[in-house]
């Protein structure tokens, strides 16, 4: 190829490169049109700034506050709301101690003692502007002498006990003072979402003096989660909320939030698989409707019971009683009376059967069972599964309030 030719074919391709190149493309009005990767968009270090999300290619925002509205989710929206609610609760309780005939000898040498008391530290949280608070029962224990409340802003309170459940461990104080408070609301336990945001605030193990929550985030690992029932302890835990937020001691008592910051449990113990590890990850929380039902009978009375009569006494059983009674060697409840006016009678129930359900519960213990009454109202029909003379029956108990006996029906039981 000579140069002439040479010449023509690159004047052709300029010619072409040119009729590419769009009209004003150095104008400022056609800035927004140029590619995001654009070299003239490039800063000193050549490097890309951050944009804008709603107008990428034009003057970059500030990096500090673009990190800073994008650190608020809905994680620390619930922390907000709820963080205001959750108290810190110091609780004094005497410890009682079986008459032993060398305390008269140690009064006579040494006079009179001073009473021991033993202090319980938990975490509540604030459900009424007038200061009811909710907690567990094991860390106001069943009649305490002392109750501190220590809120978030560094103020403290004495409190005084409404009313406890040792059953479900729940209990109720009152803040003594006549001002308002914030509070949390609750939820349907029974919408609770496995797999969702999960929110335990609390005081782990009374460390921090200054009344602000710790904050442990996870999420719903199973609910509706049964532990089996000791006949030795008189707490019973049963359609339990279960999270792998970390809840350890002094947690207990402080709300589990979703990520509304609506109350959907109570924090109460963890499962450590018998080891003396502490948290692996197995946090259990009373459900939301269990503790609005329990603390509506305590504001009432003070105190939780039936409000129907199921007609019939009954007892744990034991290897004595099977023994001794030739009875089927199972866990459940012996019936040893029934009566003759109540719904036990009345579908069927005899002394000397042994209940080993209610509902779909297998029955483990005394305790158990009054758990799994709990559940039911006057008006509902409760399933039971008994065992009589070796052959399992099943039968319905229609509920109702208790029906005063006649002296005639009294001497026939």
């Amino acid at each position: 190829m000579n140069r002439k030719t040479l010449y023509i074919v690159l004047g052709a391709a300029l010619l072409m490169v040119a009729a590419c190149q769009p009209e004003g493309s150095q104008s400022d009005e056609s800035a927004s049109e140029r590619p995001p990767f654009s070299a003239a968009y490039l800063d000193e270090q050549g490097v890309i700034p951050p944009r804008d999300v709603e107008n990428p290619y034009g003057e970059p925002r500030d990096i500090e506050s673009r990190i800073e509205s994008t650190r608020e989710n809905a994680i620390t929206r619930a922390v907000e709301i709820g963080s205001a609610a959750v108290v810190s609760i110091m609780a004094t309780e005497p410890i009682r101690r079986p008459d032993n005939p060398r305390d008269e000898f140690f009064r006579f040498f040494f006079g009179e003692q001073m009473p021991r008391e033993n202090t319980n530290m938990g975490s509540g949280f604030i459900i009424s502007e007038d200061g009811l608070v909710v907690t567990n029962q094991h860390v106001v224990g069943s009649d305490p002498s002392e109750i501190s409340i220590s809120l978030g802003d560094g103020s403290t309170f004495d409190a005084e006990l409404v009313g406890v459940d040792e059953l479900t461990d729940i209990a109720l104080i009152r803040i003594r003072s006549d001002q308002t408070f914030p509070f949390l609301n609750f939820t349907d336990s029974d919408s609770v979402i496995v797999g969702e945001w999960s929110i335990a605030l609390g005081n782990p193990f009374g460390l921090f003096d200054d009344g602000q929550p710790t904050v442990t985030v996870g999420v719903i690992s199973a609910k509706n989660r049964d532990f089996r029932a000791n006949p030795n302890n008189p707490r019973v835990y049963i359609d339990m909320i279960q999270t792998d937020a970390a809840i350890n001691r002094g947690n207990s008592g402080g709300p589990l939030l979703n990520s509304n910051g609506e109350v959907i449990g109570m924090n109460t113990f963890i499962y450590t698989g018998g080891t003396s590890a502490g948290f692996v990850g197995l946090s259990f929380a009373i459900p939301s409707n269990r503790i609005e039902k329990i603390i509506s009978q305590l504001l009432t009375s003070g105190v939780v019971m039936l409000d129907y009569d199921p007609g019939m006494e009954f007892t744990s059983m034991t290897e004595q009683l099977i023994y001794r009674y030739r009875l089927p060697y199972v866990q459940g409840l012996l019936v040893t009376s029934v009566n003759k006016n109540g719904p036990a009678f009345e579908c069927g129930i005899l002394p000397g059967d042994v209940i080993v359900k209610i509902g779909d519960e297998r029955v483990m213990s005394e305790m158990h069972a009054w758990a799994l009454l709990r559940d039911y109202d006057v008006g509902d029909d409760m399933r039971v599964e008994l065992i009589r003379e070796g052959e399992l029956f099943e039968t319905e108990m229609q509920l109702r309030q208790k029906v005063k006996q006649n002296t005639a029906d009294s001497s026939r039981q």
